[in-house]
């Protein structure tokens, strides 16, 4: 029959022996408490602190420092981490985690205020390269402090609580930010930019919020798709066009007034023949171009590529008069000091007032630079000075020119090349259908010739009704 731990005790006949069985009692009763926990306890050494290893409901491991080398307090405060285990959601789950005093780390309060000077400290900040660009964060998280601190009502009609902290920003406020971004008619890559310039802050501010960052979520972003069949894209001049422009820019018609005229003249010239950039060809320099072997050197501004491109006869002649005003080291040294104007905070806002002049040239040959598009607040550009971009791969396209050799001279992998070549594939498609067709085997510029080359036989000696539907015969293709 058994007997009770005290009993078997009293029998024992030395100190030492009773010593052993009470220690044996005391480890079964606290192993059997800590096979009632949900997680682990554990610790790196004898005599270290425990900690305790749980995986939470939202399928994360975490593992909290308990703080105590006492196995009863250590199992104590595990008993009491059980409830995130056990809570049914991933959010109630992180409500406990974060109510649970000692265990997890409680975040400092930071009033929105005091956030931005916190950020711009911070070694993980973003770092853009142009002064706007550093502005538009701070214009950013502005307009989300506005918001977050308004209290609007949410799309269920219920008001939600004035934000003022950093901590107080929860996932759904963020929703509710987008949400909001998406009534201000804002183009998709903008409306994106403004939601990762915010994910970037709060990246840096971590200390002071709990859990994952708010503006992590993948559904605060809208998606490309959203602007397709809407969006408007950048056309190429035609070379009527180009030379349109070119003549009024050449003329003393008094409606065709624009600064610098005699540069902007230049400026169009080495657009139409490099394809580069706006700001490429306004801060184009001497040293830069070769006029003895008739090449020019350009590093973008944009993409840090440096291309290397021959002089067409045209740029050759428009820098030649260009060197009639040769001042400094730019080849258009007006229009270039005009660019770099900036204002008190440091903003190039000269790029803006030359682009300006560039789009009135445009308007002065009756073509429209920006139309209205639906959903969107700003107008979109049709024509620009970057349409000489375009033109420049429209032309080499069409006249057969490799696309590895135009790359080499536009510097980049942009969609711009893409767009004029798919005609290749296009005409390669159409003649393997031409092939296995039974209508027609020849091209349209083949049944052309055909065409011709008949006429010129027959064209005195023939019927004109009879030719002419034999012309019409081999035009058709049949």
């Amino acid at each position: 029959m058994g007997r009770s731990v005290s009993s078997v005790i009293d029998c024992l006949d030395t100190e030492k022996e009773r010593s052993v069985v009470m220690v044996s009692s005391q480890n079964k009763r606290k192993y059997k408490r800590m096979s009632t926990l949900q997680g682990k306890l554990r610790r790196r050494s004898k005599s270290g602190q425990y900690s305790y290893r749980l995986v939470i409901s939202t399928g994360l491991r975490k593992e909290f420092a308990l703080g105590t080398t006492d196995p009863k307090v250590a199992c104590q405060k595990a008993e009491e981490l059980d409830s995130i285990w056990l809570a049914p959601t991933p959010e109630v789950a992180l409500a406990q985690m974060n109510a649970i005093r000692g265990f997890s780390r409680s975040a400092m309060r930071l009033p929105f205020q005091d956030a931005w000077d916190k950020y711009q400290v911070h070694p993980d900040r973003a770092t853009p390269h142009t002064v706007a660009e550093q502005q538009s964060y701070h214009n950013t998280y502005n307009e989300f402090v506005r918001f977050a601190t308004e209290g609007k009502l949410t799309g269920r009609g219920a008001k939600r609580p004035k934000a003022t902290c950093i901590s107080e920003v929860t996932p759904a406020v963020c929703e509710e930010f987008s949400a909001y971004l998406k009534t201000t008619m804002l183009a998709v890559d903008t409306h994106n930019r403004k939601i990762k310039r915010l994910r970037k802050i709060f990246d840096c501010l971590k200390d002071y919020y709990e859990g994952e960052n708010p503006f992590r979520s993948k559904t605060l972003l809208r998606n490309e798709r959203e602007e397709q069949g809407m969006v408007v894209h950048r056309q190429a001049f035609t070379k009527e066009q180009e030379e349109q422009l070119n003549a009024v820019l050449s003329d003393n018609d008094p409606r065709h007034k624009v600064m610098n005229k005699d540069e902007i003249r230049i400026l169009y010239v080495i657009g139409r023949f490099t394809g580069q950039r706006l700001k490429d060809c306004v801060l184009l320099q001497w040293q830069n171009i070769n006029m003895e072997n008739q090449r020019i050197w350009v590093k973008q501004f944009k993409t840090g590529k440096e291309v290397t491109i021959p002089m067409a006869p045209e740029l050759y002649d428009a820098l030649i008069e260009a060197k009639k005003w040769k001042i400094n080291q730019y080849v258009l040294p007006k229009t270039a000091a005009r660019y770099n104007q900036k204002n008190a905070d440091g903003k190039n806002v000269g790029n803006n007032l030359v682009n300006i002049g560039a789009m009135r040239v445009i308007r002065w040959i009756g073509l429209e630079p920006s139309v209205n598009v639906p959903g969107r607040k700003r107008k979109m550009t049709v024509y620009g000075f970057h349409s000489h971009r375009h033109s420049f791969a429209s032309f080499c396209a069409e006249a057969g020119v490799p696309k590895a050799v135009l790359l080499s001279i536009l510097g980049t992998d942009s969609d711009i090349a893409d767009k004029y070549y798919t005609h290749v594939s296009d005409e390669s498609q159409r003649k393997a259908i031409e092939v296995i067709s039974s209508r027609s085997s020849t091209t349209a510029q083949e049944r052309n010739n055909q065409a011709l080359s008949l006429i010129e036989k027959n064209r005195s000696s023939a019927d004109p009704a009879e030719l002419l539907e034999q012309v019409y015969t081999i035009l058709k293709g049949t």
